[in-house]
């Protein structure tokens, strides 16, 4: 299977994720005039949200160490909230129509986010999902 599939595959395992996360939790919406739109839209979170994850938050987690360490791994949860929010933030500066509602919001979607795609992982094959 090519790398191009298996890329495909996580940006559209995220863009559910992501929709699935506008559907249960209050404060993060996608303005979208139609179906068509809100899949594009989704699709450009999804890329940014694999770009933030890919880039930030491995430097994150070399930097906080000491805190995943001292918090038992918890701070984890906040530090997703506002890659989260930094998402949001993006995908706003860049016109997309996907808001994130504050904090809240963020700790609850990041959660679902996070999730959903384990399931959609553990349910795709491990020969189209080379992760």
């Amino acid at each position: 299977m090519s790398n191009a599939l298996a890329f495909v595959i996580r940006v559209a395992v995220i863009a559910v994720a992501l929709w699935v996360a506008t559907l249960l939790v209050p404060g993060i919406e996608v303005a979208a005039a139609d179906t068509s739109t809100e899949v594009l839209t989704l699709v450009g979170v999804a890329l940014i949200f694999g770009l933030i994850n890919a880039v930030l938050k491995p430097l994150i987690k070399v930097v906080g160490c000491p805190f995943y360490v001292l918090t038992l791994g918890l701070i984890g949860l906040v530090v997703n909230a506002l890659l989260f929010l930094l998402v949001g933030y993006l995908a706003g500066a860049l016109g997309l129509a996907f808001t994130v509602g504050g904090f809240g919001a963020a700790f609850v979607g990041a959660i679902v986010v996070a999730v959903v795609g384990f399931v959609l992982h553990v349910v795709i094959p491990d020969r189209l999902d080379q992760r």
